[in-house]
C-alpha cells in the first residue's frame, strides 16, 4: 500500500506561513544551502593554497568553455585527453556540491530530499547535469525553496536522457514549473515514473501545463498526484493525458477530493491504461454514484492487482454497485477498504465478488466497526491459502467470528501480518488463534493492542514461542492490555531465545493507567541479551525506579535499541 512518497513531513507547516516567513524565505531563495550553513567570519579568509589548486583552475577554464569562452584559438578542436579532463573536474564539481549538502554522490541516483535546496541551488544544479549522463534517479522532494525555480533545472535535461525516476514531492511547485517540466518530457524519454505528490500547485487547473506535452509515445509508468488539490477541470485533463499513456502500471491519486467531480473523466480513460496494475483512490470522497461509474469502468483494467478505496466514508451503504466491474479484475491482489463506515450489506456484497479474486493476498477492513458479526461469512469465501495479510483491527468482531477465524488459521499457512487490535473478544479466546499455527509458520507481524487479553493468553503465547510458532515473528504489539498480570510478562519473556528476529515490541499501558514494572523487569533484564534483532522497545506508562531505569537504558544502548518510555 505503499505509493513511493514520503510522509507530509510538516506539511500543513509549509502551507501556511507568516508573513515575515514568506520575506525570509525570498531572501533564502537567493542564498545557496551551502552559503547558509558556511559561518559568516569564513568569508573573510582566502582559502589555503593546497592540492585543489589546480582542480580550482580546471574547473573555472571548464565552466568558462561551456559558456563560448574557450581558451583555444578558433578553429581548434579539444584533445580527449582535454575531454576526459574536464569530465573529470566535472564529476568533481558534482561531488563537492552533493556532499555539502551531507548526501552520497553516485552517477546514477541523484537523491537530495529534504536539503533546504533554494533556487540558486536548482541553478547550479542544473550546470551540473552535462557531467551526470548516466542519472536515473533524480529525488529533490520535500524542498519547498524550488518552487517557481524549477525550469532552471529542467532547461538542461537534454542531457539526462536516461532518467527514469524522478521524484518532485513537496517543492511547492507552481504553475510555470509544471509548463516547464511538461516542456522538458521530451528530453527524458525512457522517464518511468513522476511523482508529484503534495503540491497544492499541481491542481486548481495547473495540471494541464504538464499533461498537454504528454505524448502517445511516453514510458511513464506510474504517476503519483496525492493531495495536489485536484479540481474537476484537472480530471479531465488527466482523463486525457491516460490516453496517452498506454504503459501506465501505477495511478495514485488519493486526497483529492475535489477531483472526484469529475472522476467519470478518469474512469472512461481507463480503457486506455490496460496495463494498470494499481490505482490508489484514498480519502477521495466517493460517493454511491462515484463507486456506480467507477465499478462500469474497471472491467477495462482486468489486470489489476492493487485496488485502494479506503477512508471514503461517503460510500458507506453502495459497495454493491461496485462489485459488477469488481468481478473482472481476477488478478488482484490487494483490497484496502478501512475507515470507508462499511456495513452488513457492504460485506454481504463482497462476498459475492470475492470468489473471482483468486490470487487476492491482501485484504484491509479495519476501522469498519458495523461489520464485526458478518465477516464470517466472508472467510469461508477467501483463498486463505495465499492471504499474506489481513487487517481486521477495530472492526467489532463478534465471539462469533473471532471463533470462525481462529478455525481458519489452519488453512492461513502463508500469512505474514495478522492484525486484531481493538477488538475485545479475542481477549481470553487466543488459545484458539494460536494452537493452528505451526512451528516455523510464516507470520511476522501480530497486533494485538487492546484486546483485553489476560495472563492466561499470555500463558498460550509463551507455548507458542517454545515450539517455535513464532520463529519469524518481527513485530509484536501487545499494547493496552492491562488486565495481563505480572506473571504473565514474565513467562513471556521467558521464551524470548524463541524470538530471535523480533525487532519491535510494544507492551505500553493506556494514557490513564500506570503501574510498577518492578515485578517482571528481571525476566526483561535477562531476556534483552537474547533478542539481538530488537531495535524498539515500548513501555510507556510503566514506572520505572532510577537504578532499574539506569540499567535498562544502559543494556539498550548498547544494542542501539529505541527506548520509549515516559
Amino acid at each position: 500500500m505503499e505509493s513511493g512518497t514520503d510522509p507530509p513531513r510538516g506539511r500543513e507547516a509549509s502551507q501556511k506561513r507568516s508573513p515575515l516567513d514568506l520575506i525570509m524565505n525570498q531572501i533564502r531563495k537567493k542564498t545557496t544551502f551551502t552559503e547558509r550553513k558556511k559561518p559568516s567570519m569564513g568569508r573573510l579568509f582566502r582559502p589555503s593554497v593546497n592540492s585543489d589548486k589546480n582542480e580550482d583552475i580546471s574547473e573555472t577554464k571548464e565552466t568558462d568553455s561551456s559558456e563560448g569562452k574557450d581558451s583555444t584559438g578558433p578553429g581548434t578542436e579539444s584533445s580527449d585527453t582535454d575531454s576526459e579532463i574536464s569530465s573529470g573536474v566535472g564529476w568533481g564539481r558534482v561531488k563537492q556540491f552533493v556532499q555539502k549538502l551531507g548526501k552520497t554522490p553516485d552517477s546514477q541516483s541523484l537523491s537530495l530530499a529534504h536539503c533546504d535546496l533554494t533556487a540558486t541551488d536548482a541553478v547550479e544544479l542544473g550546470t551540473l547535469l552535462p557531467y551526470l549522463a548516466q542519472l536515473e534517479v533524480m529525488d529533490l522532494s520535500w524542498n519547498d525553496l524550488l518552487g517557481g525555480s524549477l525550469k532552471a533545472l529542467t532547461c538542461h535535461f537534454q542531457h539526462t536522457g536516461k532518467l527514469k525516476i524522478l521524484k518532485l514531492s513537496s517543492c511547492r511547485i507552481t504553475a510555470h514549473d509544471l509548463t516547464a517540466l511538461g516542456e522538458a518530457l521530451d528530453c527524458a524519454p525512457l522517464l518511468e515514473m513522476l511523482d508529484l505528490s503534495w503540491n497544492a500547485g499541481v491542481g486548481g487547473g495547473n495540471l494541464h501545463g504538464l499533461t498537454k506535452h504528454l505524448h502517445s509515445a511516453s514510458s511513464l509508468k506510474e504517476l503519483h498526484l496525492v493531495d495536489c488539490q485536484l479540481s474537476e477541470t484537472d480530471a479531465m485533463a488527466l482523463g486525457e493525458a491516460l490516453q496517452m499513456l498506454s504503459c501506465l502500471e501505477v495511478l495514485d491519486l488519493s486526497n483529492n477530493k475535489q477531483m472526484m467531480k469529475g472522476l467519470e473523466n478518469v474512469a472512461t480513460s481507463l480503457n486506455s491504461t490496460p496495463q494498470l496494475k494499481t490505482l490508489k483512490l484514498s480519502m477521495c470522497g466517493l460517493s454511491h454514484d462515484s463507486f456506480a461509474i467507477l465499478g462500469e469502468k474497471l472491467k477495462f483494467v482486468p489486470g489489476l492487482e492493487n485496488l485502494d478505496l479506503s477512508c471514503n466514508k461517503e460510500s458507506s451503504g453502495g459497495f454493491s454497485t461496485l462489485t459488477t466491474g469488481l468481478s473482472f479484475l481476477t488478478c488482484l491482489k490487494c483490497l484496502d477498504m478501512h475507515s470507508c463506515c462499511l456495513t452488513e450489506d457492504d460485506i454481504l456484497a463482497l462476498t459475492q465478488v470475492v470468489p473471482s479474486w483468486g490470487e487476492l493476498t491482501e485484504l484491509d477492513l479495519s476501522s469498519n466497526r458495523n461489520v464485526g458479526g458478518v465477516i464470517q461469512s466472508l472467510l469461508p469465501v477467501l483463498p486463505l491459502s495465499k492471504m499474506k495479510k489481513l487487517y481486521l483491527n477495530n472492526c467489532g468482531l463478534s465471539t462469533e467470528t473471532c471463533q470462525a477465524l481462529a478455525t481458519s488459521m489452519q488453512s492461513l499457512t502463508q500469512l505474514e501480518s495478522l492484525n486484531l487490535s481493538w477488538n475485545k473478544s479475542v481477549g481470553e479466546i487466543l488459545q484458539q488463534f494460536l494452537e493452528p499455527l505451526q512451528p516455523n509458520c510464516e507470520l511476522q507481524e501480530l497486533r494485538l493492542s487492546s484486546c483485553d487479553l489476560t495472563t492466561e493468553d499470555m500463558l498460550y503465547l509463551e507455548s507458542a514461542c517454545k515450539l517455535g510458532c513464532l520463529s519469524k515473528l518481527k513485530i509484536l504489539d501487545l499494547a493496552y492490555n492491562g488486565s495481563v498480570g505480572d506473571g504473565g510478562w514474565v513467562s513471556l519473556f521467558g521464551e524470548a531465545e524463541r524470538l530471535k528476529e523480533l525487532q519491535e515490541l510494544d507492551i505500553s499501558l493506556r494514557p490513564s493507567s500506570s503501574l510498577s514494572a518492578s515485578p517482571w523487569l528481571p525476566a526483561l533484564l535477562d531476556a534483552l541479551p537474547q533478542l539481538p534483532s530488537l531495535r524498539r522497545l515500548a513501555l510507556q506508562r510503566w514506572a520505572l525506579g532510577p537504578t532499574e531505569r539506569e540499567t535498562l537504558e544502559k543494556i539498550l544502548s548498547k544494542k542501539k535499541v529505541i527506548l520509549e518510555c515516559d
